[in-house]
């Protein structure tokens, strides 16, 4: 077995390495145009594919003749054509993945594929071309495959990625034409050297051809040359054709906005203004459609209309106002020209656009100049209650909310001046400072508790905003007023938290303390009564037990507040519970002359309750009301359902409570008793919020006074 030898003719690959090289040029400006131009694709395609085969051909052939120009006499022509076509048919698959206007790695990785195997099949079937039987080196042959697929995938890189391409440098053609031929050279020269050939030497007998050598060398240089001259003329062609193209959007670019969509609606191109007033980049807006832009201001009629327009082939014209990717809006007068097919139907969409935002901003702000004053009152309506008074004070104009908190109609209040919601809580200085601040031109801001026509009272924080005449005096006040009851609410109970945790911390330190000298004394003074026979020492000495005795009820009251026993809830009929403390009461209110009695319209009423400390609180509550009559008088306890709550009343009509005293019930240490500590009413208060109710103190001097205790029903 021996290497195929002959004779070594390197003119042949002198010439063969530059019909490559410009073979190869030539079909990367076709393919390269393919990307670039919107015309004549499939022409450039086929002579790209063309005249790429026929360069590794061309390459393939002469340097096998230049090693053995002997053998040409025996050379197979049917081999030679079937190489030709298999060689065009790879390379046109290998290009066949650059049509789209995005090339990424897997397409280079295919291309790159199948021109190494249009190397390899020329080679091998050359080979069998020319005669000669061959056994292949496998381990060189993968190899040379590999060093040819790197070459290849290394020209197709720099030429079609994005990082090189976009920069549209000169030298991209020609380098990557030379490392295409590099490689289909070193594919030849590798893949030769991993055949052995089984045919033994040709004998010398046969001779040169130089002839039928030259003729195909003539042949070859006669292909690439018309190929050439063919890319020549097409690329000049197209070359005009884009020139004026480029002019017209050259032109359009600098006028105005442009974007082209397929049938679809898809956006496939978009000019650089597009870019620059929708704050997208190409890559972000290509692909996608004009929703991106979709500002929300059109309805679904709107573009109803419009692409029923388009899609029957008529121009639409418009106004569009578009959002961009920052957020801003922007307004655009539009022209859409559809593009149509032999059938009529459209095949894209271009829509040429102008920013009229300067414009539309002009007319929006004339707009809002003229609606500003409505804006204004709808914000105030909707937030804020709102009520207009002219200059002495009289209500002339209120809104919705002013209706609703007040509980008074339009026709009970305008009219009427503020004094109608008087609730009596502030003082007439109050008032005087209020109406001097106004009546000076000033603004005035405060917090007021007003009374609805229910008798309900609310807290608004109050701005009065005079308005002033030419002479600087008010003709008319706007009061905007803002609900503050609840939290109102909120701050009474975190103030009365306070005092309840202040007392506590002071029970704590004082009631162990007090309690035992007292038990001391109370034990003393029960020794000294069993021996005293004097009446007068005998009243000194119970007087001093009782006194004892009031000590330390106020201990006790002090030592619930210092260490609260813990609430154990059960659920509890409370009627018989409210039934047992009446007849309790009951002896000690003849006594008095009051008349107790108890009205409840049902036998059962179930709540979850301590049934001691609730009895607790029902004496306290009916024993004060029974301190309240010290004339006599009627005490009603009444329990009625409403809203899944019972509600508890116990009604006097004695002396009564006045409005500050009442404000301060339930404080520590605060009693409208002689006698009183100021800590019943509040551990009672205390003992309801335990239990998830509410205590609410209705009373008017000389009229009496209501303790209505809220507490949660458990209804059936």
């Amino acid at each position: 077995m021996g290497e195929m030898l002959g004779i070594f003719h390197p003119y042949f690959i002198i010439i063969a390495i530059g019909l490559t090289i410009m073979a190869s040029y030539t079909a990367l400006d076709m393919f390269t145009l393919i990307r670039s131009s919107n015309h004549n694709k499939r022409l450039l395609f086929l002579g790209g594919t063309l005249s790429m085969g026929i360069g590794i051909w061309v390459m393939n052939f002469m340097a096998l003749i230049s090693a053995d120009t002997n053998r040409f006499a025996s050379y197979h022509i049917p081999l030679t054509i079937l190489s030709i076509f298999i060689g065009i048919a790879f390379t046109g698959m290998a290009f066949l993945w650059f049509f789209g206007k995005t090339i990424n790695i897997y397409h280079l990785l295919i291309g790159s594929l199948f021109l190494t195997l249009a190397v390899m099949a020329i080679q091998v079937i050359g080979l069998y071309a020319m005669n000669v039987n061959i056994d292949y080196n496998i381990g060189l042959m993968i190899f040379s495959g590999l060093l040819i697929f790197g070459s290849f995938l290394f020209s197709l890189w720099i030429l079609f990625s994005s990082s090189y391409s976009h920069g549209n440098q000169v030298w991209l053609k020609p380098i990557s034409a030379l490392i295409i031929t590099i490689a289909i050279a070193e594919g030849h020269f590798l893949l030769k050297r991993a055949a052995v050939t089984t045919s033994g030497i040709i004998s010398d007998s046969q001779t040169d051809s130089p002839f039928f050598i030259y003729l195909v060398l003539f042949v070859s240089v006669l292909i690439i040359g018309g190929l050439i001259i063919s890319s020549m003329l097409i690329s000049k062609q197209l070359a005009t054709t884009d020139t004026n193209l480029k002019d017209i959007k050259d032109a359009l670019d600098a006028s105005t906005i442009v974007a082209i969509t397929d049938p679809k609606g898809i956006i496939t191109y978009v000019n650089d203004k597009f870019e620059e007033i929708s704050k997208y980049k190409k890559e972000e807006i290509i692909g996608k459609n004009h929703r991106i832009l979709n500002s929300g201001y059109h309805s679904k009629e709107f573009f109803g209309d419009l692409w029923q327009t388009i899609q029957s082939g008529k121009i639409w014209r418009g106004e569009i106002r578009n959002k961009a990717k920052d957020g801003s809006f922007y307004w655009v007068g539009t022209t859409i020209v559809p593009f149509l097919n032999k059938k009529g139907k459209p095949v894209q969409y271009i829509a040429i656009r102008s920013d009229i935002s300067m414009r539309k901003k002009a007319e929006e702000h004339l707009k809002e100049m003229m609606k500003e004053n409505e804006d204004i009152k709808f914000a105030l309506d909707q937030s804020s209650i709102v009520a207009f008074t002219d200059a002495k004070g009289k209500i002339t104009s209120v809104n919705d909310k002013f209706c609703e908190i007040s509980k008074y109609s339009r026709e009970e209040i305008l009219g009427e001046d503020h004094r109608i919601l008087n609730s009596g809580y502030h003082t007439k200085e109050f008032f005087k400072n209020l109406w001097k601040t106004i009546g000076a031109g000033q603004v005035w801001k405060g917090e007021l508790r007003n009374k609805a026509k229910d008798g309900s009272y609310y807290w608004v924080d109050t701005t009065i905003v005079p308005f002033l005449n030419e002479q600087g005096k008010p003709y008319q006040y706007l009061a905007i007023r803002n609900d503050i009851t609840e939290r109102k609410k909120t701050e009474e109970v975190l103030h009365r938290q306070d005092k309840l945790a202040a007392v506590g911390q002071l029970a704590a330190g004082v009631a162990h303390e007090i309690r035992n000298p007292l038990t001391s004394m109370k034990g003393y003074a029960e020794f000294l009564q069993l021996d005293e026979k004097d009446p007068e020492r005998m009243e000194f000495l119970n007087i001093i037990l009782d006194e004892i005795e009031r000590v330390n009820t106020i201990v006790e009251d002090f030592m619930v507040l210092a260490k609260p026993k813990a609430v154990e809830l059960e659920e509890k009929n409370v009627v018989p519970v409210i039934r047992n403390v009446v007849s309790l009461l009951e002896f000690e209110a003849r006594k008095k002359n009051v008349r107790l009695s108890f009205d409840c319209n049902q036998e059962i009423i179930q709540i979850e309750c301590d049934e001691n400390r609730l009895k607790q609180v029902f004496l306290n509550f009916i024993k004060n009301g029974i301190e309240a009559m010290p004339n006599g008088g009627d005490l009603q306890v009444k329990t009625v359902i409403h809203d899944n709550n019972v509600q508890i009343s116990i009604q006097d009509s004695g002396v009564g409570i006045s409005k500050e005293k009442l404000k301060k019930l339930g404080e520590p240490f605060f009693t409208t008793k002689k006698n009183g500590n100021g800590l019943g009413l509040m551990v009672s208060f205390k003992i309801i919020e335990s239990h998830n109710g509410k205590v609410f103190v209705e009373s008017e001097p000389n009229k009496g006074t209501t303790f209505n205790i809220l507490l949660p029903a458990k209804i059936a």
